[in-house]
């Protein structure tokens, strides 16, 4: 009988978190001045001690005993070959992917927002306040939060919203309050539906309403928390590729190709980034970052100083971005919807360390119907961007007779997305392309910003 799953035992886990930015060089977060942003800046947005993490060099970060008591719900996550999607596309490629899937909320989400929970916890924080795209975010610091006795309000994207109504129904199964955004709680809110009444939302909208949100409570006790993009979010992802070079290095393995899907770039991070310090050090992978077609940032928009989100309270971060202004079309995969890049993959890919790639909607969940036809698994529409890829990369290995190693994360499960494959099987779901005058129109709102240097780590 083959074997598909690769194990780690809970006391296997790694205690570490892996920080990409020892062995990388970035250009500082910059305030509406043009001057640069210390810790202090953050100080009424996060607490303390998440933002030590955000702006630690240290290459690695000791995980707390409760935040790993917590992960041993479900982690170890499982390295699995995909033996029957190999055969299927009768490719000599190995194809690995893990699955994050089997986290409570269904995603990979929850390792970042269990730790930033517990140290909100930890710095007297009571109430969190976060945005949701597709609401695998929203349902993941739900329950993180509802582990750690913390109050959390959600605001989720119109679109989504409307598309995936049982998003909601988990957050407040764990607790959450969710809200469609943009909404009437905020200014930031207000505003947008005063000038545009009939906007699907987007994530830097409902960043905004978020940030409003806890920096507007007198109290103190409430705070913001991210999904996605900044470095303490990223550093938390690690365990992901952690575990998994642990896990290959049981079968004799290595990757020699790496793919995920990347909206903001928390998955793609995590499983990725412990094995960019390899490639930084010498070792030849390919490792590639996937977003649609619909909302390019990676592979069409310039990199720039722009804000986090659409009413300008973050600081101006360098990254790829599409305008902070920019609403991307209503693609289902409401996770790959934002205007920006983290910071930490955008330098990773001026520097030729990373190669994004970009697919359409409907190629993507054709890849998706062939993986759930062959391994079982409705993986996320998120997820299915780096099906895609994968597929193409096992069917150049079948041209070549090449034997490649690919590995990709399987980073949610689509169960509560059906929605979604009910519109692709009924035909009713259609690509959507950026026209480059549409493009050129988002970025205007970064003109006359500072303009990031091109930096090199090695």
């Amino acid at each position: 009988m083959e074997t598909r799953k690769v194990l780690l035992s809970e006391d296997e886990m790694p205690r570490q978190w892996y920080n990409i930015l020892a062995d990388i060089k970035m250009n500082p977060p910059l305030g509406p001045d043009g001057n640069p942003v210390g810790p202090e800046a953050l100080a009424p947005v996060f607490p303390m001690n998440l933002i030590e993490q955000e702006v630690s060099t240290d290459r690695w970060i000791d995980i707390p005993e409760e935040v790993l008591s917590v992960y041993t719900i479900w982690r170890p996550s499982p390295l699995v070959r995909a033996c029957s999607l190999e055969r299927a596309l009768e490719t000599p490629a190995k194809i690995y992917y893990k699955n994050e899937s089997l986290s409570p909320p269904g995603s990979h989400k929850p390792n970042t927002a269990v730790p930033q929970a517990y140290y909100n916890k930890a710095f007297g924080i009571e109430r969190i306040t976060t945005e949701t795209g597709a609401g695998q975010w929203g349902s993941a610091l739900a329950f993180a939060c509802s582990q750690f006795g913390i109050e959390c309000k959600i605001f989720m994207v119109r679109i989504s919203y409307d598309q995936k109504p049982y998003r909601k129904s988990m957050m407040q199964a764990w607790g959450g309050k969710c809200i469609a955004s943009p909404s009437t709680e905020t200014k930031a809110g207000r505003d947008i539906l005063e000038k545009y009444p009939d906007t699907p939302g987007s994530l830097g909208i409902s960043i905004s309403e978020a940030i409003e949100a806890a920096v507007s409570d007198e109290s103190g006790k409430t705070r913001y928390s991210l999904g996605s993009v900044l470095n303490h979010v990223m550093l938390h992802q690690t365990i992901i590729g952690l575990e998994a070079k642990k896990q290959f290095k049981k079968i004799g393995e290595y990757p020699d190709i790496i793919i995920g899907c990347a909206g903001g770039g928390s998955n793609f991070s995590g499983m990725a980034f412990p094995f960019v310090y390899d490639k930084i050090n010498g070792k030849e992978i390919e490792i590639y970052p996937v977003e649609p077609v619909a909302c390019p940032t990676m592979t069409r928009a310039p990199f720039v100083y722009d804000y986090g989100d659409t009413a300008a309270y973050t600081p101006l971060l360098p990254m790829y971005s599409l305008g902070h202004s920019f609403v991307p079309p209503p693609v289902h995969a409401g996770g790959l919807r934002y205007h920006g890049m983290a910071p930490t993959i955008s330098q990773l890919i001026t520097e030729g360390i990373l190669e994004p790639k970009a697919v359409t909607q409907l190629a993507a969940f054709e890849a998706g119907v062939t993986v759930t036809r062959t391994e079982g698994i409705i993986p996320a529409p998120e997820t299915n961007h780096a099906l895609a890829i994968v597929i193409e990369e096992a069917n150049k290995a079948k041209e070549t007779g090449e034997e490649k190693v690919i590995f990709f994360n399987m980073s949610g499960h689509g169960l509560i997305d059906l929605v979604s494959y009910d519109k692709y099987f009924s035909g009713d779901l259609r690509n959507y392309d950026l026209s480059d005058e549409e493009l050129i129109e988002a970025e205007k709102v970064f003109e006359n910003y500072p303009k990031p240097q091109l930096l090199k780590s090695r």
